[in-house]
C-alpha cells in the first residue's frame, strides 16, 4: 500500500513544533529563570504533540516515531536559528538533511505484504 509521504511529513512538522515549544517552556522555567507558569502551556503543547503523532498514516507506532525523529532534528535546528538566534552551521545542515532522507526512506520504503 503506497502512502502519501508529504502529508505525513507536514503532520510531523506540526508535531515537532508542538514538542519543541513544550520542551522549551520547561527549558525557560528550569534554565532561563522564567516563571513556573511557563510550564502550563508547555504541558498543553506536549499533549498536542503526542496527539498529532497518532494521526500519522503509519501502521506501527515505532515506525511513526522513527520517521518523526528525522523531522524533529531538522525542526530543532530551525528553532535554534529562528527562536534562539544561533545560526546552524554546515554540519548541522548536513546532519539534518541526512536525517530527513532517512525519514523519507522509512515512510516511503516498500513494505512486504
Amino acid at each position: 500500500m503506497e502512502r502519501a509521504v508529504w502529508p505525513t511529513l507536514a503532520l510531523y512538522g506540526a508535531a515537532a513544533l508542538a514538542e519543541i515549544a513544550g520542551c522549551f517552556a520547561f527549558w525557560g522555567w528550569a534554565r532561563l529563570g522564567r516563571s513556573l507558569w511557563w510550564t502550563l502551556p508547555g504541558v498543553t503543547s506536549l499533549c498536542l504533540f503526542a496527539w498529532l503523532l497518532t494521526r500519522a498514516d503509519v501502521d506501527f507506532a515505532g515506525r511513526a516515531y522513527a520517521a518523526y525523529g528525522g523531522v524533529y532534528i531538522a525542526a530543532s535546528l530551525l528553532w535554534l536559528w529562528l527562536v534562539e538566534g544561533a545560526r546552524p552551521d554546515r554540519w548541522d545542515a548536513a546532519g539534518a538533511l541526512l536525517c530527513l532522507a532517512g525519514a523519507a526512506i522509512i515512510l516511503a520504503g516498500p513494505r512486504a505484504g
